[in-house]
Formats: C-alpha cells, sequence, structure tokens
C-alpha cells in the first residue's frame, strides 16, 4: 500500500511540518511507497537550505527527518503553480523533490493509497 501525505504549512507552523514527516517517515522507513504533495507556503520545504529548525523540545529536526524520507525512498512531489507563483528557482530543490501537480499526483497514486492532509 502506498502512502500519500498532503501538506500545505510550511515553517509558520513547525510542529504540523513534524507530524507530517513524522507519519512520511513511518510510512516510508517500515516499506511503504511514500510522497508528500507540497503545496501553498509548504513547497518552500523543498528549497535547498529552507527546512530547518525543531518544532520543539524531544522533536527530532526537520531536516533529519527529511534525511529520513529520503534515505527510505520517500519523495517530494511539489506544486508547480505554488513554486512558480513564489518565483523560487527550480534547479533549487533538494534532491528527492520534484515539481508535479495533481495529475502527476494521481498518476503515482494509481489504484490507492493511504491518504494523510495536514
Amino acid at each position: 500500500m502506498k502512502a500519500a501525505i498532503s501538506l500545505c504549512t510550511g515553517l509558520e507552523d513547525t510542529e504540523k511540518v513534524t507530524v507530517a514527516l513524522l507519519v512520511a517517515v513511518g510510512a516510508a522507513e517500515s516499506g511503504r511507497e511514500t510522497v508528500i504533495f507540497l503545496t501553498k507556503e509548504a513547497v518552500r520545504l523543498a528549497v535547498d537550505g529552507t527546512a530547518v529548525g525543531t518544532a520543539c523540545e524531544g522533536c527530532p529536526s526537520i531536516p533529519s527527518l527529511l534525511d529520513r524520507l529520503i534515505a527510505a525512498g520517500g519523495a517530494l512531489l511539489v506544486c508547480p503553480i505554488c513554486f512558480n507563483a513564489k518565483h523560487l528557482e527550480p534547479n533549487s530543490l533538494i534532491p528527492g523533490a520534484s515539481l508535479g501537480g495533481t495529475v502527476q499526483l494521481w498518476e503515482w497514486i494509481g489504484e490507492g493509497a493511504t491518504t494523510f492532509s495536514y
């Protein structure tokens, strides 16, 4: 079974970002094909050097969670409309991130996935 996590919040809510990443890491590290679909402010998380910090005492850092996600085979699908509206540079994407919209998300989901939205 696949896992698709939709995240529309960026560093303005680090706890929400952390929860979404924890869910994604759990899925990817348990062997599920996993993608996080980044929209709105969350697209900035896919820009090199942007996803920094720790949400709370005792929480893993956001960069460490992203590293674990990518190491486990997870991916970031970045909404190109949101990304381009913020005038971000496509060559600034971190490893494991690619531009792709709803069509690509549905193609990836195929016959089904467990979904989460944050």
